[in-house]
């Protein structure tokens, strides 16, 4: 026998446990959106079951089976009660496309995900789903509505980068750097990442200095060839310039630039590879002082050619410097002095740097300050341009997106983002597959904790598949459903102004922050059905 629930993307389907979510099957969406749902299925006996479509939308639906990954670093050191399980084990995680045909185990859950959309936009009005499921012995029948509202969302405004790691995609992959191939796998990871929100995408002028051990290196991925010899040092950009033309083809619209000094304080430099005496060597890294003669001399040299480069590709207002990532307050004095240097090279273009003491924007070493969602405070109404960002340290009251958490935790964060009028959010982990500190390399679908570091979820939003295809995760997707809502909301601002948007967000409950907003999948649905509702109301009264 075949037992069969419809749930809303919110639900996270354990194997081990019968869904206690609300059945879910009507919802309404703009014509250019993306909405998902699942089906969460048992049968009393091993069986396959065959999924089929019957709708007259049906060209737009594509179907996932969500797997289960295992997590040995199910939560982190603070993370609160807004939790489903602490304990390690296997997550709903893995969206693996499907035909229709799915195997259940006797007596196990499983979900069937549904994603509807349409490049060419919906049809507008009530589209129904059918989803016949099939099984030797019999056939199981669930029915969703998609409410499809003659309206657009607004195109995303929001700035979103989750950084990209090209060197995790040659390791796991054994490309070597800059082969076709290398090129090939790189821009399919772009795609996907474009799709589902990331217009902004770190570029790696050299080896980023994010996440290396003191006194070992990453892959070497450096775009900016450098020759030096006793004429001092010329440059050649033809792979910058490859790089840049793969992201605009693409959709990606600006671009950071790698860190110039090192994670942490700014201390030292980036592993810097050149020719020298027609011979490749490491000319910079962990031996080198940040602020040393050298390194300020070989920045004066690259300033002005890599400036003239980005003005005549057309990307001056679209280009953000990073000094170093995370500096603690103890750190001031050296991203002091790192900042200083940046700024009189490259002061035509913003700075911007993940760090959480209010003291290095006060000061003005930093233009664009991206402090973490539980630093943020200080931050709202004292920067004219507010950004954030979140990591495995972010777990306590704040959203995220850990295995652990409900996907409502992690969709939440749209909401937020308009509330605070947020214009950039920054992950680090797009493809993180290496262990903490970039000691060695992880399989994904294994070990999703950086060698026992991270929470699950933390390091990365997709897997590696076959031929350089990425492979989702649910938590991609309903990370995507955020910067959706986000965009409604803006619609609705654009409709009837933000006093009046701000009231339909918080009709009925405490004013949301980022560490207080109901901890409801109900709440997360309803507050999306009313916004729809609003803007369907207030386009209707100017027409």
């Amino acid at each position: 026998m075949l037992r069969i629930i419809p749930l809303s993307s919110l639900a996270k389907v354990f194997s081990d446990e019968e869904p206690k979510a609300k059945p879910f099957n009507k919802l309404s969406m703009f014509r250019n959106e993306r909405a998902s749902v699942q089906i969460a299925m048992q049968s009393d006996s091993d069986c396959e079951v065959f999924a089929e479509i019957k709708s007259k939308i049906s060209d737009s639906v594509t179907l996932y089976e969500v797997e289960e990954i295992y997590s040995s670093l199910a939560v982190g050191k603070t993370q609160d009660d807004y939790t489903l399980r602490r304990e390690s084990g296997y997550f709903p995680e893995l969206l693996r496309p499907t035909d229709g045909r799915i195997k259940l185990g006797a007596g196990k859950w499983k979900s069937l995900w549904l994603e509807v959309y349409s490049k060419d936009q919906l049809s507008v009005g009530e589209q129904k789903v059918e989803v016949a499921l099939k099984t030797q012995s019999g056939e199981e029948k669930a029915e969703f509505v998609f409410d499809v509202i003659d309206m657009l969302l607004p195109e995303q405004s929001l700035i979103y980068t989750n950084w990209f790691h090209t060197d995790c995609i040659a390791t796991y992959y054994g490309l070597e750097v800059f082969s076709e191939d290398y090129w090939r796998y790189v821009e399919k990871y772009l795609e996907v990442a474009r799709e589902y929100g990331m217009n902004m995408v770190l570029t790696p002028l050299f080896t980023p200095p994010l996440d290396t051990k003191v006194g070992k290196e990453r892959l070497t991925v450096q775009l900016i060839g450098v020759e030096y010899s006793d004429s001092g040092y010329s440059f050649d950009f033809s792979k910058l310039d490859r790089w840049i033309d793969t992201c605009e083809r693409v959709g990606i619209k600006y671009y950071e630039m790698s860190h110039l000094f090192t994670q942490w304080g700014a201390k030292k430099c980036p592993k810097i590879v050149a020719k020298v005496n027609g011979k490749e060597e490491r000319i910079f890294g962990w031996k080198t002082r940040a602020s040393g003669k050298k390194y300020r001399a070989f920045l004066s040299a690259l300033a002005p050619k890599l400036k003239e480069f980005l003005i005549n590709k057309g990307l001056t207002d679209r280009v953000y410097f990073h000094v170093s990532d995370e500096p603690s307050k103890s750190m001031l004095r050296s991203y002091r002095k790192a900042s200083k240097i940046v700024k009189e090279l490259f002061g035509d273009f913003k700075m911007i740097d993940a760090l959480s003491s209010y003291d290095f924007y006060e000061k003005g070493l930093v233009e664009l300050p991206i402090p973490a969602t539980n630093h943020i405070k200080p931050f709202i109404g004292n920067v004219p341009e507010l950004w954030t960002y979140y990591c495995s340290a972010q777990s306590d009251g704040v959203a995220n997106r850990f295995f652990s958490m409900p996907s409502q935790r992690n969709r939440v964060l749209g909401y937020q983002l308009y509330k605070f009028d947020v214009k950039g959010f920054l992950h680090w982990g797009y493809n993180f597959w290496y262990k903490r500190l970039s000691v060695g390399e992880v399989d994904p679908y294994k070990e999703t904790d950086a060698g026992g570091f991270f929470p699950s979820g933390d390091s990365y939003v997709v897997y590696p598949g076959k031929d350089g295809e990425p492979l989702l995760s649910l938590r991609l997707k309903v990370f995507f459903d955020g910067l959706q809502d986000m965009r409604a909301l803006q619609l609705a601002e654009s409709l009837a102004g933000r006093e009046r948007t701000l009231e339909v967000l918080e009709k009925d409950i405490q004013p949301i922050a980022f560490d207080k907003y109901p901890h409801s999948d109900e709440w997360q649905l309803g507050c999306r059905e009313r916004i729809n509702d609003f803007c369907k109301a207030e386009s209707k009264k100017q027409k």
